[in-house]
Protein backbone atom coordinates (compact mmCIF):
# COMPACT_ATOMS: atom_id res chain seq x y z
CA UNK A 1 0.00 0.00 0.00
CA UNK A 2 1.86 2.71 -1.25
CA UNK A 3 1.34 6.54 -1.89
CA UNK A 4 1.32 7.46 -5.52
CA UNK A 5 1.40 10.95 -7.17
CA UNK A 6 0.80 11.46 -10.50
CA UNK A 7 -0.76 13.33 -13.43
CA UNK A 8 -1.60 16.98 -12.32
CA UNK A 9 -1.03 16.55 -8.78
CA UNK A 10 2.94 15.18 -9.44
CA UNK A 11 3.35 18.22 -11.40
CA UNK A 12 2.14 20.66 -9.10
CA UNK A 13 4.41 18.90 -5.85
CA UNK A 14 7.18 19.24 -8.33
CA UNK A 15 6.79 22.75 -9.01
CA UNK A 16 6.10 23.73 -5.17
CA UNK A 17 9.29 21.48 -4.30
CA UNK A 18 11.33 23.37 -6.92
CA UNK A 19 10.45 26.45 -5.67
CA UNK A 20 10.66 25.86 -1.97
CA UNK A 21 14.35 24.11 -2.93
CA UNK A 22 15.16 27.49 -4.72
CA UNK A 23 13.98 29.60 -1.77
CA UNK A 24 16.52 26.89 0.82
CA UNK A 25 19.44 28.03 -1.31
CA UNK A 26 18.99 31.46 -1.45
CA UNK A 27 17.84 31.89 2.10
CA UNK A 28 20.72 32.92 4.76
CA UNK A 29 20.25 30.33 6.94
CA UNK A 30 23.52 27.89 7.68
CA UNK A 31 24.62 25.38 5.26
CA UNK A 32 24.00 22.53 7.42
CA UNK A 33 20.56 23.61 7.54
CA UNK A 34 20.03 23.84 3.85
CA UNK A 35 21.68 20.75 3.43
CA UNK A 36 19.22 19.45 5.66
CA UNK A 37 16.28 20.66 4.46
CA UNK A 38 16.87 19.85 0.84
CA UNK A 39 17.53 16.35 1.68
CA UNK A 40 14.12 16.20 3.35
CA UNK A 41 12.12 17.79 0.39
CA UNK A 42 14.12 15.45 -1.26
CA UNK A 43 13.46 12.09 -0.02
CA UNK A 44 10.02 13.36 1.59
CA UNK A 45 8.06 15.89 -1.06
CA UNK A 46 5.02 15.71 0.40
CA UNK A 47 5.75 15.83 4.28
CA UNK A 48 9.04 17.81 3.50
CA UNK A 49 7.44 20.73 1.75
CA UNK A 50 4.57 20.43 4.56
CA UNK A 51 7.03 20.60 7.32
CA UNK A 52 8.78 23.41 5.37
CA UNK A 53 5.70 25.49 5.54
CA UNK A 54 5.22 25.26 9.01
CA UNK A 55 8.72 24.59 10.28
CA UNK A 56 10.70 26.95 7.77
CA UNK A 57 12.47 29.98 7.90
CA UNK A 58 9.87 33.10 8.49
CA UNK A 59 10.77 35.87 5.87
Amino acid sequence: MGLEVSGILGLVLLVINVWIIVRIVQSTAGTARKVIWIVAILLLPLVGAIAWFFLGPTG
